[in-house]
C-alpha cells in the first residue's frame, strides 16, 4: 500500500532523514520506534505532504506522491493524527468531527454515528468545546476526526503520548480494533513495549537512518532492542 524509497529529508541544513526506505502492506500495523530526535514524526510529516525529501520516492497504491500537496492526499485515502492531536480547540467535538469530513460529497452522518459508537464518551461530549476535554478525551477525537475522511492508511503520531497508563491501555485496544476492522495502520510510538506487542512488522530509527527492522515479535525478543528501548 506505502513504498518509501530513498528518501532524504532536511530542516534546513541539518539532514533529518537518511536514506530511508520501508514499505506498509494493507492489512498490516507497522510500527517506527526510535528515541526521541531519532526522525519518526519527520518521516511521518513527509509522507503525508507537510514536507519534501529531496531524494527518491513515496508511492501510495503505486502512485507517487512524493510532490502531492497533503490535502490531496487525504482525498486518496491517506490520514495523519499529528502529534499533540492538533484537534480545533475552540469548535465542539461534533464540529471537528465534520472538519474531518470536508473533503467528503456524499452523507457522512452514518460515519458520526460509528465514531460515536467506537468512542461513547465523544457522544456524551459532542455539543462541549473540545479544548475541554481530557488528554485522553482529545486523543479519541483525533482519531475518531481522522476516521470521518474513511482512511485506507491511518497514520497515527505518539498517540499515547502524554496520557495516563490505563488510557494507553485503552488507546491501544482502539488501534487493534481499528485494524481488524480493516484498516492499514503506520504508527510511530515512543512506548515500544505495546508498539512492538501490536505491530506485524516495525522499524527502528536511530540518528535519521532505519537501524533495525523485522517482525513485531523479532524485535521484541532482540536482546539488543530489549536494552535499548524495552528497559530490559
Amino acid at each position: 500500500m506505502l513504498k518509501v524509497d530513498n528518501i532524504n529529508v532536511y530542516y534546513g541544513k541539518i539532514h533529518a532523514i537518511k536514506d530511508v526506505s520501508f514499505e506498509v502492506n494493507d492489512g498490516e500495523i507497522v510500527a517506527l520506534i526510535g528515541a526521541n530526535g531519532a526522525g519518526k514524526s519527520t518521516i511521518l510529516k513527509t509522507v503525508s505532504g507537510l514536507l519534501r525529501t529531496r531524494t527518491g520516492s513515496i508511492s501510495f497504491n503505486e502512485e507517487n506522491i512524493a510532490h502531492t500537496e497533503a490535502h490531496k492526499l487525504l482525498a486518496k485515502g491517506l490520514a495523519h493524527v499529528p502529534e499533540g492531536r492538533r484537534i480545533f480547540l475552540q469548535m465542539s467535538v461534533m464540529e471537528n468531527l465534520e472538519m474531518g469530513a470536508y473533503i467528503r460529497k456524499d452523507n457522512y452522518k452514518a460515519d458520526i454515528a460509528d465514531v460515536f459508537a467506537r468512542f461513547p464518551r465523544l457522544e456524551e461530549r459532542k455539543n462541549q468545546v473540545a479544548g475541554t476535554l481530557s488528554g485522553g478525551e482529545q486523543q479519541m477525537l483525533a482519531i475518531g476526526r481522522a476516521l470521518m475522511s474513511r482512511p485506507k492508511l491511518l497514520m497515527l503520531d505518539e498517540p499515547s503520548m502524554g496520557l495516563a497508563p490505563i488510557l494507553v491501555d485503552q488507546i491501544f485496544d482502539i488501534i487493534k480494533e481499528l485494524h481488524a476492522s480493516g484498516t492499514t495502520v503506520l504508527l510511530v510510538e515512543q512506548n515500544a513495549e505495546k508498539a512492538l506487542a501490536i505491530a506485524d512488522r516495525a522499524y527502528v530509527l536511530e540518528s535519521g537512518r532505519i537501524a533495525v527492522s523485522g517482525t513485531g515479535s523479532e524485535l521484541a525478543a532482540s536482546d539488543k532492542i530489549k536494552k535499548a528501548y524495552l528497559g530490559g
